[in-house]
């Protein structure tokens, strides 16, 4: 496939700047294990998916006190994951607004 095709199969936000941020300078960059070289995006420093519990998506597991380890997980750190979690946003809301009601 040429450049120009894969330019055309990339959805909108790809190459935005909105939608990828590297903060090299943080005192915790990488927060995971990558190997040298690759691209980080640090816009989810705190992942919105965590709030969904088993239905994240990533690669989790709990820890005895409860808590969830999403240590081994890289989806919010992947610039092409971006549009996937944007897609969450509805179900993320949803899921605040039914832990507010229960408040």
């Amino acid at each position: 496939m040429c450049d120009e095709a894969k330019r055309k199969d990339r959805p909108g936000w790809y190459g935005k700047g909105y939608s990828f941020f590297s903060n090299t300078a943080c005192e915790y960059f990488p927060c995971h294990q990558v190997p040298e070289g690759t691209e980080f995006n640090c816009l989810f420093c705190y992942c919105p998916l965590y709030m969904l519990g088993r239905e994240c998506g990533g690669n989790f597991t709990y820890l005895e006190n409860g808590y969830k380890d999403c240590s081994r997980c890289l989806i919010p750190h992947q610039r092409e994951n971006y549009g996937y979690i944007i897609e969450h946003y509805r179900q993320i809301l949803d899921a605040m607004s039914k832990w507010e009601r229960s408040t």
